[in-house]
């Protein structure tokens, strides 16, 4: 199993002692989708998956969750949360291991989240005045935040009239800096027409794709390496960095399946390790 480069107590002081200067945003990959995001104003956790939930949960399937990369952390230790993201019901995205855990430990956090899982979200024990729901293709504006929610397709949309769209992508413009957080999602016809009026200065993508091993599993299909590297192409992104790999031996890629396309596109791309501190710093 692949170590993070930073764990535990070590990796908490490094997240809460960076302070990124104006201009600037502070990284770490969690694993999965999951990421902590530090500017000059504000901390975020996009889509934590910090427990063993999974792997317990299909260790007796036909697609056992083997871990590949170990977790850098438990939700339980973060005490220091405020605003927190799940963009869909997936485990590994809104962990049932890992936020009641977070909440308790960060009384503070609140978590933003398709208006169709207020219900699932409650269920797990989450207060829902902690709640911030979207139906996606909706702003929200959280103090020196905004929020665009976007519809994803993972495969398909699946909007309802009463609680809109259950699989969302988010567009995070803070201290003059404007993220992409995919989720999970197809690059569907017209996603980079919605991302380009944005002009993100960081995307991250999805890279793990689809095969028919995984489909015969009814594994909800990625966006691939290829089309991520489209995508950042036709969005005029500054920065990709991939994400949705080296979780699970059954539904991952290489990363040099993106690494090869990007380098020979000329896009701008970053490769994170688990734990790993980047700091991005905006031209101009």
């Amino acid at each position: 199993m692949m170590q993070p480069v930073q764990t535990g107590a070590a990796l908490l002081r490094d997240i809460e002692t960076t302070q990124p200067a104006p201009g600037e945003v502070a990284l770490w990959w969690l694993g999965q989708s999951g990421y902590a995001i530090k500017t000059a104003s504000l901390l975020l956790y996009m889509d934590l998956y910090l427990s063993e939930h999974l792997t317990a949960k299909y260790a007796q399937t036909d697609k056992p969750h083997i871990r590949m990369t170990a977790a850098p952390l438990r939700g339980g230790d973060i005490t220091h949360a405020g605003y927190l993201f799940a963009s869909h019901k997936h485990s590994d995205h809104l962990d049932p291991g890992t936020l009641p855990d977070l909440f308790r430990a960060s009384p503070q956090a609140r978590l933003i989240l398709p208006l169709a899982l207020v219900e699932h979200a409650t269920a797990l024990g989450l207060a829902r005045e902690r709640l911030i729901p979207t139906r996606g293709d909706e702003t929200l504006t959280l103090g020196s935040l905004t929020v665009h929610s976007l519809p994803a397709a993972h495969p398909d949309f699946d909007f309802a009239a009463a609680t809109g769209y259950p699989f969302l992508s988010f567009v995070l413009v803070v201290d003059g800096i404007t993220l992409y957080h995919s989720g999970d999602t197809l690059a569907y016809d017209g996603l980079a027409e919605r991302l380009r009026p944005f002009a993100p200065d960081i995307a991250f993508l999805p890279i793990n794709g689809s095969d028919a091993r995984r489909h015969a599993l009814h594994v909800p299909p990625n966006m691939s390496a290829t089309d991520a590297v489209r995508l950042a192409q036709q969005a005029g992104i500054r920065l990709t960095i991939p994400h949705h790999y080296d979780m699970f031996t059954f539904n991952t890629v290489d990363v040099a399946d993106f690494t090869r396309p990007a380098a020979a596109a000329g896009i701008g791309y970053q490769v994170l390790q688990v734990g790993e501190r980047f700091v991005w710093r905006k031209p101009g």
